[in-house]
């Protein structure tokens, strides 16, 4: 499945957080389908990207 523009970058913003990353604000809408898609998941700290998010994401590139 093709990610919009928002949900790559949005994928990509939380890939670089996980890194420690200082990122802009992820757009809710856009993580929520990640979420939806089983990419990213919501925790008491905020989003993060899942295995399977990680995987997309080296796919995409």
């Amino acid at each position: 499945m093709a990610l919009s523009e928002g949900q790559m970058l949005a994928l990509k913003n939380l890939a670089r957080k996980q890194a420690g990353d200082d990122v802009d604000w992820i757009n809710i809408s856009d993580a929520r389908a990640l979420t939806d898609l089983g990419y990213a998941q919501r925790d008491r700290v905020g989003w993060k990207i899942t295995p399977e998010g990680q995987e997309a994401l080296a796919a995409a590139t």
